[in-house]
């Protein structure tokens, strides 16, 4: 995009910064996503990676960052003061400093340098998002934007940054942001008292309802892991850029499709590793959007791989789990998790959506982010990282996988979870290698 209509568009932002809309209360995903930040459960941050053929010059990264504390990622969680009432967003122009660094990184350094960026991000009390840059060894540039998942998702943390770049516009109209502005607790015109009362509604009318059938059995407890040996790093990350072609005749060479293809990937690196089960299980997010926003619009649902399928058989599977997606236990209203303490509400949620591996496709990357500025993008990378978690609270989840598409090519990042068989992100990059036998590039 050129220098000129990304200074334009990120000017007019600045100038209207009064309409910025933060979206008004945080839904059930919302919550679970800001209990892990507090500790309860694994901690998980979005990222988006761009590396880039030459330097970036710093003021075009000043200009995107001033765009972003405007934009929709521009908020914080406000507590209700009436129970049950559902937290709020505010509009929040505060944002962590942009971090330039200077010296050159080595590209073997990359992902240390990455997952490090995910560090003191808080959707509540400071900023949740951070925008840094580094220079590489190669010649290159490395471009990282960070946010807290309570803040969005992987597709909203793409049309944020598409947003602060000049593309498809997310700001509304300055009513709303400014009501909030004066009165955190009122939401547009509805008061905190008038969300309690519809959210206690709800809760008892769900729970009623559930009951019918009887109470309830108790949520199953996660599956526990085996405790880890090795005392080094507990992630290792890897990504691998394919063309479309020859990904697309993989996938119809198997009669498959570019996502199931995906997932049997996955599911096989997995296997590579020496995972000893015979099945997999898979977490599938389910993008619920019916116009663009930035939030965490997602549903969950899954499927087991075992190893005889192939990419047509994890088609079909695909196809009938997405018509069947996971609900809360019993039937009970999933709104009930907002009006109990977070700590019950952590216990009845607990490990929901952990699976053996986690798969999201994020879907095509919007023409906006081919380039930065002047700059051509090599690739860009979207998935998520875990600042803060240890050996010892390590998730059922072995491997993360995230797939997104930039014009010619397809973009798969991978994250493992499984130290003690997985040691490095270079062998993670030759487990994954191997299983999809295509010409790929390593970052």
């Amino acid at each position: 995009m050129p220098i000129s209509r990304a200074r334009n568009a990120i000017r007019a932002r600045q100038e209207g910064a009064v309409a910025v809309r933060a979206p008004g209360r945080l839904s059930v995903v919302d919550e679970i996503f800001l209990r892990t930040h507090r500790g309860l459960g694994t901690p998980i941050a979005l990222q988006g990676l761009w590396r880039t053929t030459d330097r970036i010059e710093p003021d075009l990264l000043r200009r995107v960052h001033a765009a972003l504390r405007t934009g929709p990622l521009g908020r914080r969680v406000v507590r209700p003061r009436i129970p049950g009432a559902r937290r709020a967003w505010q509009a929040n122009t505060d944002a962590h400093p942009l971090v330039l660094a200077d010296r050159p990184l080595p590209v073997a350094a990359l992902f240390e340098w990455a997952d490090a960026q995910g560090a003191d991000l808080d959707p509540e009390f400071g900023p949740g998002w951070r925008l840094s840059a580094t220079a590489l060894d190669d010649g290159g540039s490395l471009v990282s934007l960070t946010c807290s998942h309570a803040l969005a998702d992987g597709r909203a943390l793409v049309l944020a940054i598409d947003d602060a770049m000049g593309g498809r516009s997310l700001a509304a109209g300055p009513d709303h942001a400014r009501t909030e502005a004066l009165d955190p607790h009122a939401v547009g015109s509805e008061s905190d008292w008038v969300d309690a009362r519809r959210q206690w509604s709800t809760v008892l009318r769900g729970t009623a309802k559930a009951l019918r059938g009887g109470i309830p059995e108790r949520p199953h407890p996660p599956t526990a892991r085996e405790p880890v040996r090795t005392t080094g790093a507990p992630t290792h990350s890897a990504v691998l850029q394919c063309a479309v072609a020859d990904w697309d005749r993989a996938a119809a060479a198997h009669h498959g499709t570019a996502n199931s293809l995906f997932l049997a990937l996955v599911a096989n690196t997995l296997w590579a590793t020496g995972f000893p089960n015979d099945t997999i299980d898979a977490s599938l997010p389910v993008d619920t959007r019916d116009e663009p926003r930035v939030d965490n619009d997602l549903a969950m649902t899954d499927i087991t791989v075992d190893r005889t399928d192939t990419p047509a058989t994890i088609r079909e599977k695909s196809r009938a789990a997405y018509e069947h997606r996971m609900s809360s236990p019993g039937g009970m209203p999933e709104e009930l998790l907002q009006v109990i303490p977070d700590r019950w509400a952590y216990a009845l949620s607990k490990g929901a959506g952990e699976r053996d591996i986690l798969c999201s496709n994020i879907g095509a990357m919007p023409a906006t982010l081919r380039t930065l500025g002047p700059h051509r993008c090599l690739g860009v990378a979207a998935r998520a990282i875990h600042p803060g978690l240890t050996a010892a609270h390590l998730p059922r989840t072995r491997l993360s996988g995230y797939l997104c598409r930039l014009a010619d090519d397809y973009v798969l990042s991978l994250v493992s979870l499984d130290p003690d068989r997985v040691e490095s992100g270079s062998a993670l990059a030759t487990f994954a290698r191997k299983t999809l036998e295509l010409p790929v590039r390593v970052w």
